[in-house]
């Protein structure tokens, strides 16, 4: 049972959402427990819902074949399912020794920016898939679990922000210029039965880095 404690938060609320941050969350900028992007989704079966965080942007390919995950990082998706914006239901997930140990979905034992991993004595595990390597998916429960590198999905023409924030343009171009082409982030993906976080209604979701301490 060990604390951890909060640095980088992306949240949003509603149901099929993207909150993206790249390199500029305020005490963990490029560090491993920079959030670059959160996704949730409906699943390929209508029953489930996926969450996916993303973390440490802007790694080229040699930068990636010697990333890792960080044991001292807890990565936790919060579930809110009866709308007063705190977490009814959180998922942790936490690397050790090449693998991804998933906990949940339980109930917390605290809010907000403080954790404590689960005491479950058989957790959802996977293999962290290598750099270049087709991914690894385990299964337990009904619940899917995924780590590892994959390319950055996250689509931006910073340079045209820039001028449009400059005011020297008014518009993007049509396709633009993706930034992020060509880099990679550290993933990690759980899917999971709607009914295992309050049914098909309208969930608030978030995630949170956390730091062991």
């Amino acid at each position: 049972m060990k604390l951890f404690i909060g640095l980088g938060i992306a949240a949003l609320a509603g149901f099929l959402i993207i909150a993206a941050d790249h390199i500029d969350a305020p005490a963990v900028t490029g560090g491993s427990a920079d959030i670059t992007d959160f996704y949730a989704f409906q699943g390929e079966s209508t029953d489930n819902i996926v969450f996916v965080a993303n973390l440490k942007g802007l790694m080229s390919p040699s930068e990636t074949a010697n990333a890792d995950f960080d044991e001292n990082v807890l990565i936790e998706f919060n579930i809110d399912n009866d709308g007063d914006y705190i977490e009814d239901l959180v998922i942790q997930a936490i690397p050790k020794d090449g693998k991804m140990y998933f906990f949940g979905p339980f109930m917390p034992t605290s809010t907000g920016l403080s954790s404590q991993v689960a005491n479950i004595v058989i957790p959802g595990v996977v293999d962290i898939t290598p750099y270049g390597s087709a991914a690894i998916v385990e299964e337990k429960e009904g619940m899917m679990y995924f780590a590892g590198p994959r390319d950055d999905p996250f689509f931006f023409d910073f340079a045209r922000y820039s001028e449009i924030i400059a005011g020297n343009a008014s518009s993007f171009d049509n396709p633009g210029s993706d930034t992020f082409a060509g880099t990679n982030v550290l993933s990690i993906v759980v899917e999971v039965p709607k009914d295992q976080i309050g049914g098909t209604g309208v969930i608030n979701t978030w995630v949170e880095s956390k730091v062991k301490v």
